[in-house]
Formats: structure tokens, C-alpha cells, sequence
């Protein structure tokens, strides 16, 4: 059997819905229980004394790239068949900026406002609001748009091609950074640690 199923049409549409939802829920409750729920733990970020949010995601980066090259190397998914998101240099950098602003002043990103609203957090639910209100601002100006956004589209990218590297070169290269970062992270909790709440300075 060669991965992904659903491109190779070995599960239905509703299968695929299904299977969908199930790592959806699985996701959230990993969120949740990394304290992705609490805008809380999620800004202490940027106060640099609980970097949580950064070894979440880096572990969940490098634990997805190591798996989908094992399974490649092994014959069993065929990465020409996994859709990438085209890469758009202008509309990405700006969606960026946004999203990253929205993150500073809300709390949250569009996930973890989903698991703070699901863990019964009221301000979740505002930020859910909003990001879907900015999402119908934005469709309904997307034509007038879609020239710009598309003008600097460079296709479907992946960094061992920018870079002209083996795949699993490129595993290893940011495992090594990934690493780096927690030893990062790890000082930055210590160095910073009388910013918590309740700490002495």
C-alpha cells in the first residue's frame, strides 16, 4: 500500500472526512494538553521565560519531516502526491505579519483560539469571530486581490529543492537546528524566569 491514501483515491471522500476529523480532535487534545488553551501560557512566548509553544511545534515539525522521509525512504508514501500550499513570497510575508501581529495582541493563532473556545474559554470564542470575519473580508476582496497575491507565486517549494540538498540532508540539518533551539529555549526559561507571575524577582 503506498501513501497518501486519499490521493491515490484508496479511501472515499467520506473516509477521508472522517480520518480528517479524528486527527483534527487528536491535535486539539494535544494542544490543550500542552496548555495551548491559556492565552496566558501562549504569550509568556514572547516574554521568553516559557518557551513551551516553540518545543511544541518544533517537536511536532521535526517529528511530521523525519516521518514523512522514513516512510519515503521506505517505499511506503510517495511525496510527489502530498499536496504543498503554493508558495506566494508578497501575500505570505503580509499574512505573516498579520497573523503574527494578531497572535501578540489576541493571545492566540486561528488552533489555539479553536482549542481555548473548545476548553470553554470566552475571549477563544471573540478571536474565532474575528479570524473568520477577517476571512470573509478577505474572500470577498480576493478578486481584486488574486493578481497581486499570485504575482509573486513561485509554486510548490520545498527547502531541499531552495537549497539543492537531499531530502535527508535537510532532516538532519533541522533536527541539529531544532536541537539548538530547545538548548535555546532551555536558557531562555532560566534567564528570564523572574518574569513569571508569582516569581521572585
Amino acid at each position: 500500500m503506498t501513501l497518501p491514501l486519499y490521493a491515490y483515491e484508496l479511501i472515499s471522500d467520506s473516509q477521508g472526512l472522517l480520518v480528517a476529523l479524528g486527527l483534527g480532535f487528536g491535535f486539539g487534545w494535544f494542544l490543550e494538553r500542552a496548555g495551548f488553551g491559556s492565552s496566558c501560557r501562549l504569550c509568556a512566548q514572547f516574554y521568553l521565560y516559557d518557551m513551551t509553544v516553540l518545543k511544541v511545534m518544533f517537536t511536532a515539525i521535526i517529528t511530521a519531516m523525519t516521518g514523512l522521509w522514513a516512510f519515503s525512504a521506505a517505499g511506503l508514501l510517495d511525496l510527489s502526491m502530498v499536496y504543498l500550499t503554493p508558495t506566494s513570497i508578497g501575500a505570505q510575508v503580509l499574512g505573516g505579519l498579520l497573523l503574527g501581529a494578531g497572535f501578540i495582541i489576541g493571545g492566540y493563532c486561528p488552533g489555539t483560539s479553536v482549542t481555548a473556545a473548545a476548553s470553554g474559554s470566552g475571549d477563544g470564542a471573540v478571536f474565532i469571530g474575528g479570524f473568520m470575519a477577517g476571512l470573509l473580508i478577505y474572500a470577498i476582496l480576493f478578486p481584486g486581490l488574486e493578481n497581486w497575491a499570485n504575482a509573486t507565486s513561485l509554486g510548490e517549494l520545498t527547502l531541499p529543492q531552495v537549497f539543492g540538498i537531499p531530502y535527508g540532508a535537510m532532516v538532519l540539518a533541522v533536527l541539529v537546528m531544532a536541537g539548538l533551539m530547545f538548548a535555546g529555549a532551555e536558557w531562555s526559561e532560566r534567564k528570564f524566569a523572574h518574569l513569571r507571575p508569582g516569581s521572585r524577582r
